[in-house]
C-alpha cells in the first residue's frame, strides 16, 4: 500500500562511470571523454538524441576532470573567467541557437577556455553543424571543434538502458518484460524513458507488480511507445 500511495516517489538517476553500460555506439564517445589530454584541441562537442547519454558522460567527464556543469541558458551572469581558469562542461547549446545573451557568454567562454588550454565540453542534440547558432562567431568557433556523436543504440545497448531506467526509479522487471519492450516499442532513447515512466506510473495506480502484461497494455495504449 505505500507504493501505491508513493505517486511523486523521486527518481534516482544514477550518473557515475561504472553505472554507463559500454556498446559499439558509444565506446569512441567513452573514449575521448576519458582521454582529456589526447584531444587534438582543447574543445570537444558530444552530440546525440535525447536521452543518448549526453549528461551521463559530461558528468562522468566532470568527475574525472573537476569540471563545472552549466546549462548553456544560464551562462549570462556567469563568471566566465573563473569557469574558464579550468575544465568547464556545458549543456544543451542547441537550446540557446536565438539567445543573444547567451550566445555572446558562450563565445567569450570559448575564447577565454582557449586561450588559456582550459577543456570545454559542449553538448546538444544532432551534428553541430545543424545547431545554427544565431551568433556566426559563435557557431563557427562550434564548428572548429572536435566532435563525437552517440550512433542509435543496438539491443545489447537499449537493454541496457531499459534496465537502468527502471533502476533508477527502484524497479526490477521480469527479464521478459525488457525483451516484450525491445519487440515492440518504438527504439530510441527518449521514448525508452517516456516508456518507463509511464510504466511506473501505471503500477502505482493500479497497485501491480511491472509485468508483460501491464507493459503490453501500456504499449498497447501509446502505440508502441518504447
Amino acid at each position: 500500500m505505500a507504493r501505491q500511495l508513493s505517486l511523486d516517489l523521486p527518481v534516482r538517476t544514477v550518473l557515475g562511470r561504472d553505472d554507463f553500460f559500454v556498446a559499439p555506439s558509444n565506446a569512441l564517445a567513452l573514449a575521448m571523454i576519458e582521454s582529456t589530454p589526447t584531444w587534438p584541441v582543447p574543445q570537444l562537442t558530444l552530440s546525440g538524441p535525447a536521452g543518448s547519454g549526453k549528461t551521463h558522460l559530461t558528468h562522468v567527464w566532470a568527475s574525472l576532470t573537476g569540471a563545472p556543469i552549466l546549462a548553456a541558458a544560464d551562462l549570462p551572469g556567469a563568471d566566465l573567467p573563473a569557469l574558464a581558469e579550468g575544465p568547464v562542461a556545458v549543456e544543451d547549446v542547441p537550446a540557446i541557437a536565438q539567445d543573444r545573451p547567451a550566445l555572446d557568454a558562450l563565445f567569450h567562454l570559448y575564447n577565454l577556455a582557449t586561450a588559456r588550454r582550459s577543456p570545454l565540453l559542449m553538448t546538444g542534440r544532432g551534428a553541430p553543424r545543424r545547431w545554427n547558432l544565431a551568433l556566426p562567431d559563435a557557431q563557427s568557433r562550434i564548428d572548429a571543434a572536435c566532435h563525437i556523436d552517440l550512433e542509435a543504440p543496438d539491443d545489447r545497448l537499449l537493454a541496457a538502458v531499459l534496465a537502468k531506467l527502471f533502476a533508477d526509479r527502484q524497479l526490477v522487471p521480469p527479464a521478459d518484460v525488457i525483451a516484450y519492450i525491445l519487440r515492440h516499442g518504438e527504439r530510441s532513447f527518449a521514448a525508452a524513458a517516456a516508456t518507463v515512466a509511464q510504466i511506473d506510473r501505471r503500477a502505482l495506480e493500479q497497485g501491480r507488480k511491472v509485468s508483460r502484461a501491464l507493459v503490453a497494455e501500456v504499449l498497447g495504449e501509446s502505440g508502441g511507445g518504447v
